[in-house]
């Protein structure tokens, strides 16, 4: 009987399962997490869980009790320490699992301040596992004075429910600005605004020098020399693609676990999906990081371990809650040279359209749903769009998708 096995209980693992038993597929699934707990969204834990908005069990995509009707054996709280791609094996304590197919999805890491600087101190935080968030809510009592290093999208997150919560938040950012790496300037000085009109402190161009404290983090040292009194301390500087497991197997790595068009890697048995995964993308090679990849990238690799051979052609679309703001962005802006921005119908709404010549990469709309919608369909039809057009605010951005 064949034995399907995946590693790595996130959002592409559990779709990747639940696709192949609405395939058809009825024999042997194995689904191993290292983490205590079940397959559950990651967008809500730094927004609507740590806000005490959401209960623990709307976080799981599915109830346990779905794997078992499913007959999926899941296994949690168990770390994976080796794959064996010659003895198709998967090593788990002292315990060796064969598989005829093997899916890894095993997500990525944050990444952590180093020892050097004080990265060690008790009460120091990252955003990524349910644990996480368990470990630090406690931290969130009105008055504190958090710090937030990195002014990324999960910086600014956390910075949001912070200042909701009623602490005293400060970020500091490296670059010249926040949002650098993936965004416009425009888009930058829109979140800008609107954190400080909440009573964020942002710090551009300004890094962390150290934490001290005895046991626990007191305060930080920044860059400049100023000195801040601290009660706890968020990283958001990143994140990398978990590829440990694939480049002890000898897996081909390239910015993640390589893969071909089909999800398959350098081993013809073993198949990757999700953030771990890099795939060929319009003639180059990227890797996701966001939960719609996540699980459409996972389907279409369920399908081809059943025989689809279908080619994944990634459609990106990405989002983010602060305060009663949603960013949402359709494409990618990587080599954008120009922007456009468009106001929107309802006030604070907005929209930045990005342009490599004439050719539209992408958009950011914030509390704009419209330009958004409009905006994705554009980039995926490929249908030209002047800038001309897009700025005036007389176009009937709906007029476009005629053309």
């Amino acid at each position: 009987m064949p034995h399907f096995v995946v590693i790595g209980a996130g959002q592409a693992g559990a779709a990747l399962v639940a696709k192949l038993r609405n395939l058809g597929f009825e024999d042997e699934i194995t689904l191993i997490g290292a983490e205590p707990v079940p397959p559950y969204q990651r967008p809500p834990l730094s927004k609507a869980y740590l806000l005490g908005e959401m209960e623990r069990d709307r976080l799981f995509l599915r109830p346990e009790q779905f794997y078992k009707d499913q007959n999926i054996r899941l296994r949690l709280d168990t770390p994976v320490t080796a794959v064996d791609p010659a003895a198709k094996t998967v090593t788990v304590g002292q315990e060796m699992i064969s598989y005829d197919q093997l899916a890894l999805t095993t997500g990525s890491r944050p990444l952590h301040l180093p020892d050097s600087i004080g990265g060690t101190l008790k009460g120091i935080y990252v955003v990524r596992t349910l644990a996480d968030i368990d470990e630090m809510q406690p931290e969130f009592a009105k008055g504190k004075n958090v710090l937030i290093v990195g002014g990324g999208y999960i910086g600014l997150e956390a910075a949001a429910v912070a200042s909701k919560l009623g602490l005293n938040v400060t970020l500091v950012e490296m670059a010249d600005r926040i949002l650098q790496r993936v965004a416009a300037p425009e888009t930058s000085a829109y979140f800008r605004a609107l954190h400080e009109s909440h009573g964020v402190k942002i710090l551009e161009g300004i890094g962390l020098g150290h934490l001290s404290g005895e046991q626990r983090v007191k305060q930080a040292t920044l860059s400049d020399g100023h000195v801040l009194p601290v009660d706890f301390v968020i990283v958001g500087i990143g994140i990398r693609p978990e590829t440990t497991l694939a480049e002890a197997a000898g897996l081909a790595i390239d910015n993640g676990i390589k893969t071909d068009a089909l999800g398959r890697t350098s081993d013809g048995n073993i198949w990757a999906a999700g953030d771990c995964a890099s795939f060929p993308y319009k003639g180059g090679r990227i890797r996701l990081e966001s939960v719609p990849n996540a699980i459409d990238q996972a389907e279409v690799v369920a399908e081809n371990m059943l025989g689809a051979n279908k080619k994944y052609v990634a459609t990106p679309w990405f989002w983010s809650d602060q305060y009663d703001v949603k960013l949402q962005i359709a494409g990618l802006n990587t080599g954008y040279d120009s922007t456009v921005l468009r106001p929107g119908d309802k006030p604070g709404s907005q929209s930045i359209w990005y342009y490599r010549g004439e050719h539209l990469l992408a958009v950011d709309a914030m509390n704009d749903a419209r330009a958004y919608m409009i905006g994705k369909r554009l980039i995926e039809s490929g249908k030209p769009v002047a800038a001309e057009l897009v700025s005036n605010p007389e176009t009937d951005l709906k007029s476009l998708l005629k053309r």
